[in-house]
């Protein structure tokens, strides 16, 4: 029995031990590897991420310096600007002025697909591979514990064997000495020998434990090695290709998008492109011509003065001066009068100075007056047909009250019906006034000169004592153009009376939205206007960038407020004047 111990202990084989020992740690070493790779991954994807956004914010930020741009330079409501838009190459620039609003409409739609498409969806796919590049590598270091202790256990068991094997030895050699030394006594044998039975059994009982725990320790590194450490490293292996995958078609849908907008930016160059080639320099020469012709005749040759002859000095009867205007003009101001071209020489300088010019506009060359008159004309035209339309809302609101009693009371709009009433007909004899001039204008009416009497006449029967006293102080050619005695004594006349009256009211100007107020303000300075929180007033002028917005409240109450004070609703469809409150 002694002679088995030493050769169970010789049968140990420490060399593929250790090289089992070295597989663990090399294990260990390859998920460290493969968990950097991964992370390294994941910050690739969210560099690309970032890149993206950024890509977005400078779209945004360069959609918004277009459309600024635009804006700067698109032509201001109810200005002279406005006007100039008439012209082909004006308005070929006001359509490109369109075109690149629409022009950053595409690049803001890059953003938001890009934003949409790609970095909202990274953004959660990123989280989500977190989850489950942490659960594999969860898995791996769980199999990686588990194996170690598998290990230790071993070890623990192979080591206690190899102590137990060693005791029994030493007992066995212990009792072999006893039993041959004859001054021992019986009793000291026999209790060694039991004592070498005892550690024989101890060695046989470690002996099965060691090789229990060694079967299982090889069914469990078997199982590592062969199934779990192969399926996590699957599984990582097809987590990081789905990610090369995802970071591909990411980089694929970044140029879709790019892609998907550039038929509608090259439908918004052809536009540009377009509205060059309809520039038309014919048309806009003759706009201008259309604009600034006077409708005057030239003058014709100037006649030879003989002042060596003792006769009074005549003027051609073509010339644009006459001795009336001349005699006129002396006996008022004491000066000599001179000859003027009425197409050359400024004149009516009393006029401009005052501010304004006649309520006919006479003082303008024909052409320019029948285009002033018209205009006149359309304007109260529409004057009437708003007022017009007011009148038949107020009317069909007191059909409703006499319908409903409880909703108003029907007499409370009789008064508005009336006052309504009243300006349409105010409205009325002004068009017929204006109408009256145009048609002396244009040449519709004999000529006033040859019929003085039948026309006041005429004008006496409309109600119009303004066209009556005009139309008799005033003697107009046969083309509607007046000459320059005719406009000295206007000058005169203007000079004599108070010229407040000659005036016209500037026309006010027309509501582009509503705005109401957030908060009180009292307007102490000078153009500026009180509100009250809550109040509902009128927008006649946005903002333009001063920080202050134009507000009307009733005809007589407008002013400037702090655009911070009110909120604006904008009304692009609002066009001429408003009706007050």
């Amino acid at each position: 029995m002694g002679s088995c111990l030493p050769k169970l202990v010789l049968n140990a084989q420490p060399l593929e031990q250790s090289i089992c020992r070295n597989y663990i740690e090399r294990s260990q070493d390859q998920f460290d590897n493969l968990e950097k790779h991964t992370q390294w991954g994941i910050d690739i994807l969210e560099k690309y991420i970032k890149f993206v956004k950024e890509r977005t914010e400078i779209e945004i930020s360069y959609a918004k310096q277009l459309r600024n741009l635009s804006k700067k330079y698109q032509p201001k409501r109810n200005s002279k600007e406005e006007e100039e838009y008439k012209y082909t190459s004006c308005k070929a620039f006001l359509s490109t002025l369109n075109e690149m609003n629409d022009y950053a409409g595409q690049h803001e739609v890059i953003s938001e697909n890009m934003t949409s498409q790609i970095t909202v969806e990274l953004t959660r796919y990123v989280q989500e591979l977190k989850q489950e590049r942490k659960s594999h590598f969860h898995d791996g270091r769980k199999a990686q514990q588990h194996i170690e202790t598998c290990w230790k256990q071993l070890e623990s068991s192979k080591r206690r064997f190899e102590r137990d094997c060693k005791e029994a030895d030493r007992a066995q050699q212990y009792f072999e000495k006893m039993d041959a030394d004859i001054n021992v006594t019986k009793a000291d044998v026999e209790k060694a020998r039991q004592q070498a039975q005892l550690r024989h059994q101890m060695a046989e009982d470690s002996k099965a434990d060691y090789s229990t725990t060694l079967q299982k320790f090889n069914h469990e590194q078997h199982e590592h090695y062969y199934t779990q450490i192969p399926s996590i490293f699957q599984k990582i292996q097809e987590m990081e290709e789905r990610r090369i995958v995802r970071i591909g078609e990411s980089m694929k849908t970044y140029a879709e998008v790019d892609r998907q907008v550039i038929p509608i930016i090259g439908k918004c160059l052809d536009g540009i492109a377009k509205a060059a080639e309809s520039i038309d320099q014919k048309n806009d020469s003759q706009l201008v011509i259309e604009a600034y012709k006077s409708g005057f005749e030239p003058p014709g040759d100037i006649e030879f003065e003989d002042y060596t002859q003792p006769m009074k000095r005549t003027i051609s009867e073509t010339s644009l001066s006459n001795s009336r205007g001349d005699s006129k003009t002396e006996l008022k101001f004491g000066s000599k009068s001179k000859g003027k071209l009425w197409p050359f020489i400024k004149k009516n300088k009393l006029s401009l100075k005052l501010g304004a010019g006649p309520e006919d506009f006479s003082n303008l060359p024909p052409e320019q007056r029948r285009k002033k008159l018209q205009q006149k004309v359309d304007e109260l035209n529409k004057e009437i047909q708003k007022e017009m339309d007011q009148r038949d809302a107020i009317t069909k609101m007191k059909d409703v009250y006499i319908k409903n009693p409880q909703m108003g009371d029907p007499g409370s709009l009789d008064h508005k019906l009336t006052e309504v009433g009243q300006n349409i007909e105010k409205l009325r004899l002004e068009v017929q006034k204006f109408e009256a001039w145009l048609t002396e204008v244009e040449g519709r009416l004999p000529i006033r000169g040859e019929h003085p009497r039948r026309q006041s006449g005429m004008y006496e029967a409309q109600n119009t004592p303004s066209v009556n006293n005009c139309a008799q102080d005033r003697e107009s050619s046969p083309d509607g153009s007046y000459t320059e005695e005719q406009s000295q004594e206007n000058e005169l006349k203007m000079m004599a009376t108070d010229f407040d009256d000659e005036f016209d009211d500037e026309e006010p100007l027309p509501t582009i939205g509503t705005c109401k107020a957030l908060y009180t303000f009292e307007g102490q300075n000078e153009g500026t206007i009180s509100i009250a929180e809550g109040e509902i007033l009128y927008v006649i002028e946005e903002d333009k960038g001063d920080g202050w917005t134009r507000i009307r409240r009733n005809e007589d109450e407008e002013g400037y407020v702090p655009t911070s004070y009110v909120e604006v609703y904008l009304d692009k469809n609002a066009k001429g004047a408003m009706t007050y409150i």
